[in-house]
């Protein structure tokens, strides 16, 4: 049977006992943080809450940006504190879509292990809710390093601009002009804008066809492609929007925009065109 890179709400009811099987609520909003209120407030039976500014995370900075990846044995305590091992399956939620579950769908993917993320988020669950939180064994997650080829440091974008293709996740506004989370306005110089949420429709993952048909359209469909957001979250979600177009695997700039446009030395351009 095949498995991810998403499941429907419906194959996850069927599987919700299985044996091996760790669900996380990675509820997460920019402008609230971690989503431990609306997890206690209700989550799908089973779930684990996960922290992505603590569990997935490095310390943020400047240098660093705001969500830089965790050490591998940092990592690997977070996910074996979950009750995730080295064999388990991963189903992980959200409630914008699956936009800020593809962090972790990303981060376990990379390093070989079995993991979804559920279509359509908490929203798309109609089956019950519980407010129990589940005391999960602790689980052997051995440390692995974070392969070199699947991501990129921001001198390595800089030296790939003419070979790669950059891709900006961010919203259009926030890709233009900046937000009030950027450290300045605009975005790498060459970047293409493909939205996160252009992935979705109704908060829903588009069939294959149509996610090529978006990467397509904004020259982002080769074999080299980088993604990058706001601070290296939802880039994954352009990266699994790619995977199931069945396009190749791109890779991803973890510092991204709060890294790079912290550094008043490495170039911006500001407006929707790249």
């Amino acid at each position: 049977m095949t498995f991810g890179p998403i499941v429907s709400p419906e194959w996850l009811a069927e599987h919700l006992d299985d044996e091996g099987l760790v669900i996380v609520d990675l509820r997460w909003s920019v402008t609230g943080g971690p989503g431990r209120d609306a997890y206690d407030a209700g989550h799908i039976p089973g779930a684990v809450f996960a922290d992505l500014d603590v569990d997935l995370s490095g310390a943020a900075s400047a240098a660093a940006g705001r969500h830089p990846l965790p050490t591998p044995i940092r990592f690997a305590e977070a996910m074996g504190r979950l009750g995730i091992g080295d064999r388990t399956r991963v189903v992980v939620y959200d409630d914008a879509g699956g936009l800020i579950a593809a962090r972790l769908w990303w981060m376990l993917d990379v390093l070989g292990r079995e993991v979804a993320v559920l279509d359509g988020g908490f929203q798309a669950w109609t089956g019950k809710v519980s407010k129990a939180k589940p005391r999960p064994s602790d689980a052997e997650f051995t440390p692995r390093p974070w392969p070199e080829h699947v991501r990129v440091t921001p001198d390595q974008v800089a030296a790939l601009a003419d070979e790669a293709v950059l891709v900006d996740a961010r919203s259009p506004d926030r890709y233009a002009d900046g937000g009030p989370i950027d450290p300045r306005p605009g975005h790498i110089p060459g970047a293409r804008n493909v939205p996160a949420g252009a992935n979705l429709d109704e908060g829903r993952w588009r069939p294959p066809r149509a996610l090529r048909e978006i990467y397509e359209d904004a020259g982002a469909d080769g074999d080299d492609v980088i993604a990058y957001c706001g601070s290296g979250v939802t880039a994954c979600a352009d990266l699994l929007g790619r995977r199931l177009a069945g396009l190749p695997d791109g890779r991803l700039y973890p510092g991204s925009w709060s890294q790079w446009g912290s550094d008043e030395d490495r170039p911006a351009v500001s407006g929707s065109e790249p």
